[in-house]
């Protein structure tokens, strides 16, 4: 569940954490019943302890690229429903079998501190008062360079988002067992 943001958070770019090219046939989306009857879209940053960390996207909120064979497919914005519902409605509905991988860009800062799980704690969506014009526009750049895997002559950066790579189901519990 996302965590109140401290005044000492600035809001710097427009996003805060991303995904490329997840693998749709690597979320377990429907994981059955119990106390992980939820789907996640676990993502990680490093491999082993002390650096690694493991985080759960499913609820948060921004952008996402859906991708076919040819490329982008369709691209959506979360306003009142959270990432991981838009993506699942995506499997049964007017885009179902033309997307096999996704790319995802959010507005929430994956905190420092964790969960009772081990899980990264993410904070709410930042209310922006004003944004930087040429911040804002680095980080439009670097969302287009990222998912359209363009290969400029710079490689944009964006701001102060962090790439997340996937967990992918066969290692869920291996990395869910370190952060534990």
């Amino acid at each position: 569940m996302p965590t109140k943001a401290t005044s000492s958070q600035q809001f710097q770019g427009i996003f805060q954490a991303f995904g490329l090219f997840w693998r749709l046939d690597e979320v377990n989306w429907t994981p059955g019943k119990g106390k992980r009857r939820h789907f996640r879209l676990l993502g990680r940053r490093g491999s082993n302890l002390p650096k690694l960390k493991v985080a759960d996207f499913r609820n948060q909120q921004g952008i996402y690229i859906l991708y076919g064979n040819l490329g982008p497919h369709y691209v959506g914005l979360t306003r009142k429903q959270n990432l991981g519902k838009r993506l699942k409605d995506h499997l049964s509905d007017q885009h179902k079998n033309q997307w096999d991988r996704f790319s995802w860009f959010t507005f929430a800062k994956v905190l420092k501190s964790r969960d009772e799980t081990g899980l990264q704690k993410i904070a709410e969506k930042p209310s922006v008062k004003a944004l930087n014009p040429d911040k804002g526009i680095r980080d439009i750049e670097a969302l287009l360079i990222k998912a359209m895997a363009v290969k400029n002559v710079q490689q944009m950066k964006f701001v102060q988002a962090k790439e997340w790579k996937q967990i992918k189901i066969d290692e869920a519990h291996k990395y869910l067992q370190k952060v534990a």
